[in-house]
């Protein structure tokens, strides 16, 4: 332990959250933050279960006074987003993530900081470890796979929790509390890839400096894809040449902030191509010079062993350029709220094949299929494979819900102020756990956080300290209703 966050309050839930922070725990690799859970709970001697897929369920007692209460979940996943800048050296399977603070900021260096979602597994421990908070009984359920799939939510069985109140931790502004979310799903095209040689020079174009961000919640934003960028690239060159190989991107719910491609050109065309990346260089930091101001493109020599064949070429141009990407409908009943979106948040070209992996997200189930469609279409089109994996419902908001009265209730008493009642474009998992569980209720709450799923992540202390004060006092509040 390094001790970067002591002395900074709540002190309680930052220990935790450092804690949690040296153990590697990006999607899939969860198996060491599950067991430590795990362990956290037998040292306070409470129920757990640990299931097949690495969810873990703790259960603690209702305080006295408190047994009559309707049951909460409190509800958070164990897995992060892995992104790094190039410059580092990180290793996300073994290394800690680096923590630093920055007057009321918490980052992590040159790595995203997984408060999305450990903040919510730091209160959670804070919680269950204090004996004088007072509470309904609890039920605190961490998921895996969140970031990478559902694949935990999707799996769990409900039958192991009574709560009736599901609080998920798993917002990113104080003042809001969420009582809806968009669906979604993943998609996939696959591409065959067939070979020629050549004997021209390879050239490298590096397309770096993008902000990126998070695919639902900042879609928004017109933070530019470069995935698609490159697509343009490759699109506006007027001089001949061979593709060898496109990668971009490292996560399909993550705006990819860089894209690298591969090209063969004759020597004497060098000029004439550099000329041309100048040229859209310009277009790019025109377009994004609000959104994306420091967008680069970087050319350098390079070696290849084949190239593709121009039909092949042409299909993955086509491809770039063609997949739906960005908002596709705004809300008509809830202004400012995107209703439905695509990012294309991967390109990676293997062996024989080139996949491109996208996330689409929708509050109306019948505009993800329609988005889904158009990317199958395309597919179709080039004589690609299609594929629609990991879809999860979306959570549409209860009429009367007591939960969220209460939840408005106690945040007036605390601050004076109204909260914000909203739905989000971003996925959460409460959707999937109302399907399975009847009569259950939800709300979502957490903390300031900012350019979540990037290595700029970052969060609110003194944000954190606010909604552990309301997390505290909404449990508290329970017996009075």
């Amino acid at each position: 332990m390094t001790n970067i966050l002591k002395g900074l309050e709540p002190q309680s839930v930052l220990n935790y959250f450092e804690q949690i922070s040296q153990i590697p725990r990006g999607s899939g690799n969860e198996q060491a933050i599950s067991d430590f859970l795990c362990n956290f709970a037998k040292k306070l001697n409470l129920e757990y279960i640990q299931d097949e897929h690495l969810n873990v369920i703790i259960k603690k007692q209702a305080s006295k006074g408190y047994e009559n209460c309707p049951g909460v979940i409190l509800q958070g996943h164990m897995d992060m987003v892995c992104e790094k800048n190039k410059s580092s050296n990180h290793d996300f399977l073994k290394d800690p993530i680096q923590l630093r603070v920055d007057g009321d900021m918490i980052y992590a260096t040159d790595t995203t900081l997984g408060a999305d979602d450990g903040i919510a597994v730091a209160y959670a421990m804070a919680i269950l470890a204090d004996d004088t908070i007072k509470h309904p009984a609890l039920e605190v359920l961490i998921t895996s796979d969140e970031e990478d799939g559902m694949t935990g939510a999707i799996n769990l069985d409900t039958n192991n929790l009574n709560g009736k109140y599901l609080i998920n931790l798993d917002s990113e502004e104080e003042g809001y509390i969420l009582v809806g979310c968009a669906g979604g799903n993943r998609n996939c095209i696959t591409l065959p890839l067939e070979f020629n040689t050549s004997d021209k020079q390879g050239i490298l174009i590096e397309l770096k400096g993008l902000l990126g961000g998070h695919s639902g919640s900042e879609i928004d934003k017109n933070h530019a894809n470069s995935n698609k960028l490159m697509g343009r690239v490759l699109s506006l060159l007027d001089v001949e040449y061979d593709l060898v190989s496109v990668n971009g991107g490292l996560k399909q719910n993550a705006i990819p902030r860089e894209c690298d491609a591969i090209i063969a050109i004759e020597k004497n065309d060098l000029d004439k191509f550099k000329t041309q990346i100048s040229e859209i260089q310009k277009i790019f930091n025109h377009e994004y010079r609000i959104s994306d101001p420091n967008i680069k493109i970087e050319v350098s020599e390079t070696s290849y062993d084949k190239v593709l064949t121009d039909s092949c070429k042409d299909n993955v141009v086509k491809i770039l350029n063609l997949i739906p990407n960005g908002v596709q409908t705004m809300c008509a009943d809830i202004p400012g709220l995107v209703e439905s979106s695509t990012n294309i948040g991967v390109v990676t070209t293997k062996d024989n094949t080139m996949l491109f992996e996208s996330a689409t997200r929708s509050s109306v189930g019948t505009r993800r299929e329609d988005i889904n469609n158009k990317i199958k279409l395309l597919a179709q089109c080039i004589d690609a494979d299609y594929e629609e994996t990991d879809a999860y419902p979306e959570w549409e908001r209860v009429a009367d819900s007591k939960l969220e009265q209460i939840s408005i209730d106690v945040y007036k008493k605390l601050t004076g102020e109204e909260p914000k009642i909203i739905t989000i474009h971003a996925g959460l998992e409460c959707g999937l756990f109302l399907e399975k569980m009847n009569g259950c209720e939800a709300i979502s709450i957490g903390p300031d956080a900012y350019d979540v799923h990037t290595p700029n992540e970052h969060i609110s202390i003194s944000s954190i300290e606010n909604v552990w004060k309301y997390l505290l006092m909404l449990l508290e509040n329970m017996n009075q209703y």
